[in-house]
């Protein structure tokens, strides 16, 4: 009972700061179907091959190194009558919801690092469970899903989370859950698990994950598990992040003590897990960049150096990181270059994105609309009157207008939101996964907050207000463009216009 309601208090804890999202449609479709004692093999099937795309990534994977069947498979059935119903599951789920939760990449956070190490991780998990011997037909989508609290915690609370992230203590082993609990009474293992039982994963699932940084607290019947998670992400340390050699001899040490498995086997582990790591990223779609295996890594910084014999291999790779250090000068260069790349996208006056990356995402956010059957919304607002503000006040102090509004209107954002400078004083909003009640509470919301918004031109205040137009693009068999989208938000605006201004005006979207 103590426990119970303990976990009531930090879910009403989370719930309080954190905002679940809801679990990828297909996710849900596969989820329920597995639940469902009345459905069928074929039901499942039909959910897996209704999508291309996914069906091609799982038959990639039953005919990989991963599983090395000695028959190549040609067809979902004949991967579900290989690999059984629950590995062909798992893997379906582990693509949809990592597809549906990569996001664009992000100064304050790296989409593609955290999925490289997760896929890393989960292929480390299966790995150490076949050293084991263990049948855990869970594993992988367990591993791969165990950091998802963290990518919650950052799409709910944005730059926040981001900065706590960079100012965490960064270790193998603790660091960032003892700085978590700290500062929000909750870590993101208890934050994942909670999520992914909300989408009715089971417990097989959620409990390893809920204590796979803290294995010695988990129960009983899920301990083995969450050590293998705990073993796993150490593993996917080594090869996504610093410090290689030290974390090499902290595994050894770690899989003596908990499963008494010798150095040398730990080694051959080591390099299995980046060989076949890399030949899952490509399925993922995702960059493996200069990933090798370890006894590679070793052997290079053996013949650098050219003075130490093999048994000091570590000591040589260790060496070799400290002359690393002096290079990271040239990383400063590397990231000033790509904040230059990111300001290509910028406009100038307010620091929001500049038309041309509005199309570029418009583009993007109609085809994952129409892949996973989920709808977006867009708006377009326009400053009433702003020719009046130039005439009488400057034009500077219309500039500084534009820039306080857009400072106050980025702080409303969600993290997934994109705001862009269409052009003079217009300005176009993308809000994904949002239908038109959401729209209508967000354009009005919009409307209110520019109307509240006082800018001081030397003694005089000024206010302006907006008018917009908004459409909601549901997926239909009717083939809407993205031209379609952007007529249909225009003519709403000036309806808006000519009914008086500083008002909403929602149209339904048709294709021209």
């Amino acid at each position: 009972m103590a426990t119970d309601i303990a976990s009531t208090k930090i879910q009403e804890l989370i719930a309080a700061q954190i905002n679940l999202p809801s679990a990828p449609t297909v996710a849900v479709q596969i989820l329920n179907n597995v639940q469902n004692k009345e459905s069928s093999l074929q039901d499942l099937e039909k959910i897996i091959s209704a999508d291309p795309a996914l069906t091609g990534k799982m038959l990639r994977v039953a005919n990989s190194a991963f599983y090395s069947l000695p028959n190549k498979v040609s067809n979902i059935s004949r991967a579900f009558a290989v690999l059984g119903t629950n590995v062909i599951t798992n893997i379906a789920l582990s693509f949809v919801i990592a597809n549906e939760l990569r996001g664009e990449q992000q100064a304050q956070f790296n989409f593609n690092y955290f999925w490289r190490r997760s896929v890393t991780t989960a292929v480390a998990a299966k790995l150490v469970t076949e050293l084991l011997k263990i049948r855990d037909d869970d594993i992988f989508v367990t591993a791969l899903l165990q950091d998802i609290g963290i990518l919650t915690m950052y799409l709910s609370l944005g730059n926040e989370y981001a900065a706590f992230l960079k100012n965490s203590t960064e270790h193998p082993d603790t660091g960032v859950i003892k700085s978590e609990q700290k500062r929000f009474k909750f870590d993101h293992q208890h934050l994942g698990a909670i999520l992914l039982k909300s989408w009715h994963l089971p417990e097989s699932i959620t409990m390893p994950l809920r204590y796979h940084h803290e294995p010695q607290k988990a129960p009983k019947k899920h301990s083995k598990i969450a050590t293998i998670l705990h073993i796993a992400n150490l593993l996917a340390s080594i090869y996504n992040g610093r410090e290689c050699s030290r974390k090499a001899r902290l595994l050894q040490e770690k899989m003596e003590h908990f499963f008494d498995i010798s150095p040398d086997k730990t080694r051959d582990l080591l390099d299995e897990v980046a060989e076949k790591t890399v030949e899952m990223l490509q399925v993922f779609e995702l960059d493996p960049g200069e990933m090798k295996p370890y006894s590679q890594m070793l052997q290079e910084a053996n013949d650098e150096l050219g003075r130490l014999n093999m048994s000091y291999e570590q000591l040589v790779l260790e060496l070799k990181e400290s002359k690393e250090k002096s290079e990271r000068f040239a990383n400063k260069l590397r990231h000033a270059n790509s904040q230059l790349e990111q300001l290509a996208f910028l406009d100038g006056l307010t620091g929001l994105y500049n038309h041309r990356y509005f199309q570029e995402s418009l583009t993007r956010e109609l085809k994952r609309a129409r892949r996973y059957k989920r709808s977006f919304a867009l708006v377009l607002f326009d400053i009433d009157h702003f020719k009046q503000v130039n005439d009488t006040f400057g034009h500077p102090a219309g500039d500084q207008v534009l820039t306080n509004m857009a400072q106050e209107i980025k702080k409303s954002m969600r993290p997934n939101d994109i705001i862009a400078r269409y052009g003079g004083e217009e300005f176009v909003v993308i809000l994904p996964e949002t239908d038109t009640a959401g729209l209508k509470k967000y354009a009005e919301r919009l409307r209110s907050c520019v109307e509240s918004i006082t800018t001081m031109i030397k003694v005089a205040p000024v206010q302006v207000t907006i008018s917009c137009g908004g459409t909601v693009y549901v997926p239909t068999t009717s083939e809407i463009t993205k031209q379609d989208l952007i007529d249909t938000i225009d003519r709403a605006l000036y309806q808006s216009k000519d009914n008086g201004r500083n008002r909403v005006t929602i149209l339904p979207v048709k294709p021209m």
